[in-house]
């Protein structure tokens, strides 16, 4: 019997509940329609047009406790919309979602208590303040006890190298440096549900990477389930193993994240080392990406790797060879501009 229609609504989690179940969620905008022109204007103050928006359309998916999943997708594609139901800052159109055995929007105080949304294009902290005073108000706001509070703050000032930095303002501080703060922040509580939009979003290699180490981590020692938003690919394959892919409001893949290569690059890159003279006709063979001796790049459909392998190998003195699946980057990218793709 499913879980979802015999679950008391305001019911505590148990470890055998998967921690989101999602069913038919859609939520739908009414926009006003402002036209150009003076005349318009006028006209719009005794006659608007609106025009209704699907951010997100008969969405459905299942995230067990534990888990930590990408959730992928262009602008606009209804990623961040999706986090908000969840986390109960806007109400949904039709469809249900339980969240830790919680409906999010009715914002029971416990579900509150349990999960955390870090925005990377919003803060939380106060701006003139040291992270250490927002750190406090955050105590009191989830009724942490002093001795908890000290324990989680050094765990995580430790784990995020930032001791030195939370006796400063916040505004003095980097990018990266206040990401690592808001994370925290919201860690402070021991949630068991991070919802993280777009995390590491302007920020610097280095930043990115302390991120991305500190976040697989925690999870891996704390066994909190994460929903991921992200367009830096090297955050989604350095933490996830699964993805769910959504555009124009409507979930288009959910699975392994090697799954989307599978499914949606036709092609891999065929890299040689070879000794001589680059052949003048390599263009046959498919799409050449780089031809200066002594190396050879070559993006091939996947169906006629071998032949080409066979060819290459005949016609060039080769002192080395590779067989690359193409940048996960490229074909997500090919993936949100493709509109045949069906849902899964």
């Amino acid at each position: 019997m499913n879980l979802l229609l015999v679950r008391n609504r305001h019911a505590p989690y148990h470890f055998h509940m998967s921690a989101i179940e999602v069913r038919n969620l859609s939520k739908q905008y009414r926009v006003y329609q402002k036209r150009e022109g003076l005349w318009a204007s006028l006209k719009g103050l005794f006659h608007r047009e609106y025009k209704t928006i699907d951010a997100v359309r008969d969405v459905s998916f299942t995230i067990e406790a534990g888990e930590m999943v990408a959730f992928l997708g262009p602008n606009g594609a209804g990623k961040t919309t999706t986090l908000k139901l969840l986390s109960g800052l806007i109400f949904p159109s039709s469809g249900t979602a339980t969240a830790l055995g919680y409906i999010p929007w009715e914002r029971h105080y416990d579900y509150r208590r349990r999960f955390a949304l870090v925005m990377g294009q919003k803060n939380q902290l106060w701006w003139d303040l040291p992270a250490q005073e927002s750190f406090r108000l955050h105590q009191e706001i989830y009724g942490i006890d002093d001795q908890q509070f000290r324990r989680r703050m050094d765990e995580l000032v430790s784990l995020l190298e930032v001791s030195p930095l939370i006796s400063r303002p916040v505004r003095e501080l980097s990018l990266g440096e206040r990401m690592r703060m808001e994370l925290i922040a919201s860690l402070l509580h021991s949630p068991d549900l991070l919802l993280l939009d777009e995390p590491t979003i302007g920020l610097d290699v280095v930043s990115q990477r302390k991120v991305q180490e500190f976040l697989k981590f925690y999870q891996s020692e704390h066994k909190i389930t994460v929903l991921l938003t992200s367009h830096y690919m090297k955050d989604v394959e350095a933490l996830c193993s699964r993805s769910i892919v959504i555009n124009q409001g409507v979930i288009k893949h959910d699975g392994p994240l090697a799954e989307i290569i599978e499914r949606f690059s036709k092609e891999k890159v065929i890299q040689l080392q070879i000794a001589g003279e680059v052949p003048a006709d390599l263009d046959k063979y498919g799409t050449v990406l780089e031809a200066k001796a002594p190396r050879i790049r070559l993006k091939v459909e996947r169906t006629r790797v071998p032949a080409t392998l066979s060819a290459l190998l005949e016609r060039c003195q080769v002192e080395d060879i590779s067989v690359q699946e193409r940048p996960l980057e490229e074909v997500i990218a090919e993936f949100f501009t493709d509109t045949t793709t069906t849902p899964v």
